[in-house]
């Protein structure tokens, strides 16, 4: 049996891609963030957003999530109709798991909220504490 030499392996380093990276974040900069990031169907990949009919969701922020307990509390509480029927349902016990809910994260982020934050979340629970408190009334 003769002995064969396995080719030498090579280890090959990118040293450059530190500055690869910074070029493409400035080559970024200047063009709109629709071209930016290639669409997910050019990949080949899918996503929820490539759905027929799916729209642009607005930034996740802070006051986007304030927003979205307090529209649940309200709905419960029978001040926005139900689109699939058009009908104004009352569910208090829901509605103060909502205001609840709001309380709670509001205790959790105390101190780390910035001033717009803190009037957002103060005000949206006053509004609702009075709205429950006159559901419960009637």
């Amino acid at each position: 049996m003769s002995e064969e030499q396995e080719p030498e392996k090579k280890i090959v380093i990118d040293s450059d891609w530190k500055e690869q990276v910074r070029q493409e974040k400035e080559n970024l900069k200047g063009e709109p963030e629709a071209e930016a990031s290639p669409s997910p169907s050019s990949k080949g990949e899918s996503s929820p957003d490539s759905s027929p009919g799916a729209g642009q969701f607005p930034p996740a922020d802070f006051t986007l999530l304030i927003s979205m307990l307090a529209t649940q509390a309200f709905s419960a509480m029978g001040h926005i109709p139900d689109p699939a029927t058009g009908q104004a349902s009352k569910h208090p016990e829901v509605a103060k798991h909502m205001i609840d809910l709001l309380a709670v994260l509001e205790e959790k982020t105390k101190g780390n909220l910035d001033a717009q934050e803190k009037a957002a979340m103060e005000s949206v629970l006053h509004q609702l504490r009075m709205a429950y408190v006159a559901v419960k009334q009637s």
